[in-house]
């Protein structure tokens, strides 16, 4: 099953959100209208909350968690993801926040405490380290990431462009019967 309630956590799911039958969300996890988690995605919310605003999108092989509150960070992190953001293939999400319209590439983590403001793309395989701010409007690329270059009209324009694209898709695979 795709969906587990964890203690006393069930995952609430926006309006006609997908989650492939292979993924797992589990715990204290939130996702928003539109939203969609691809195949073999894992979203833990077991010790802390995940939310994932409207429109987002979390690609195949992903791994979302957060940092639980302890003695040597005693609020811990939740994950926090806005609208319009787009989560490509094996990504690792782990305690951070993410703004709207962001692309995230392909195999890139980010870490503990770091913010991700609003409108930025960060290139595929990059590594953003614990408590690192990436600003609003810029690529970042890197292991560890460093700011590239500003971003031009048309990659702002695309962070739309994807989000609804994913909407679309996944408006085909609920009326296909996949998913939740």
């Amino acid at each position: 099953m795709a969906i587990r309630t964890y203690q006393q956590f069930t995952p609430q799911l926006g309006e006609r959100v997908f989650v492939d039958a292979s993924a797992v969300v589990l715990g204290d996890v939130e996702l928003g209208a539109d939203s969609s988690v691809w195949p073999l995605t894992v979203i833990r919310g077991d010790m802390h909350q995940i939310r994932i605003g409207q429109r987002s999108s979390i690609q195949d092989g992903s791994v979302l968690h957060i940092t639980h509150a302890g003695p040597f960070n005693p609020e811990g992190y939740p994950l926090i993801i806005g609208d319009d953001v787009t989560i490509g293939h094996k990504v690792i999400l782990h305690g951070c926040t993410l703004g709207s319209r962001i692309l995230v590439g392909m195999g890139s983590i980010v870490m503990d405490g770091a913010v991700v403001e609003d409108d930025v793309i960060i290139g595929a395989g990059s590594l953003v380290p614990p408590g690192k701010v990436l600003q609003s409007g810029y690529l970042y690329v890197g292991s560890p990431v460093k700011q590239a270059r500003a971003l031009t009209d048309k990659e702002r324009n695309f962070f739309t462009y994807t989000a609804a694209n994913y909407v679309r898709l996944k408006n085909q695979h609920l009326a296909e019967g996949y998913g939740q």
